[in-house]
């Protein structure tokens, strides 16, 4: 149960990544581009990992109480799931500002 909410999240993570590598077709594809992509990519997938299994472990189930045994347990899947999807946005979204000051195209003036 772990890792059920990156399970389900992959899919979108997935469709985000590639937008990642796809886009902007404005900027030229050089190796050291393609190169910095793939290291975005593969750190934006180590992060939502471990912060979605951080989040699993520090979601507490609460003790039964008026609404039954599994009231809130919900929470367990759900905050990994936030966790995981906002480490990714924040990893591709620093790599999207990077990538563009450094393979931007210059203008002359």
């Amino acid at each position: 149960m772990r890792y059920l909410a990156i399970l389900l999240l992959a899919p979108w993570l997935i469709v985000l990544g590639w937008a990642f590598w796809a886009y902007p077709k404005s900027l030229p594809r050089t190796r050291s581009r393609r190169a910095f992509d793939m290291a975005a990519l593969l750190l934006a997938a180590f992060a939502s990992v471990q912060c979605s299994v951080a989040a699993f472990d520090t979601a507490s189930v609460p003790a039964v109480g008026q609404y039954g045994p599994a009231s809130g347990a919900i929470w367990q899947q759900v905050l990994p799931a936030l966790y995981g999807y906002g480490a990714c946005m924040v990893v591709l979204l620093l790599a999207l500002v990077v990538r563009q000051l450094v393979w931007r195209p210059q203008t002359h003036q």
